[in-house]
C-alpha cells in the first residue's frame, strides 16, 4: 500500500535518492535537507511516514521526531544514522521517554522498503 513519506537528510544525495527508491517502489516521497523545512510541510501534506538522519545542523532527526510525535501522532517514524554521536542523542531521548526505531547507514533498499512495510 502506497504511502506518503518525509525523507530527511542533511546530504542531498541521499535525501534525494531514498525518495526517488520509494517513489519507484509506488509510494509518494519527498526529499528534504534539514528538519526545519519537513516540518513546515507535514501540516499541509500530512505524511504518513517520516525516515529522518540523526545527525544533522540545526534541528537534528530526534528533535524532529519527538515534534512530530507531539503534534503529529499517527505518523510512523524511523530514524537513520552512520555517526557513532546517534547513540547519545537517542539516550537523551530514552531519558525524556521517546523511543524510536533506527536504520544504520549505509541503508540498504531492501531493507528499507521490508522495514516500511512491516507494520502498515
Amino acid at each position: 500500500m502506497a504511502k506518503r513519506i518525509f525523507v530527511v537528510d542533511d546530504e542531498r544525495r541521499i535525501a534525494d535518492t531514498l525518495a526517488l527508491i520509494l517513489r519507484n517502489s509506488g509510494h509518494e516521497a519527498r526529499a528534504f535537507y534539514d528538519a526545519e523545512s519537513a516540518l513546515h510541510q507535514f501540516d499541509f501534506l500530512r505524511p504518513e511516514l517520516l525516515i529522518s538522519d540523526v545527525v544533522m545542523p540545526g534541528m537534528n532527526g530526534v528533535q524532529l521526531a519527538i515534534l512530530v510525535r507531539e503534534y503529529y501522532p499517527e505518523c510512523r517514524i524511523l530514524l537513520f544514522s552512520g555517526q557513532a554521536s546517534t547513540a547519545n542523542i537517542l539516550k537523551m531521548a530514552g531519558n525524556r521517554g521517546q523511543t524510536f526505531e533506527l536504520l544504520e547507514k549505509p541503508i540498504q533498499p531492501t531493507e528499507l522498503l521490508a522495514r516500511i512495510e512491516s507494520s502498515g
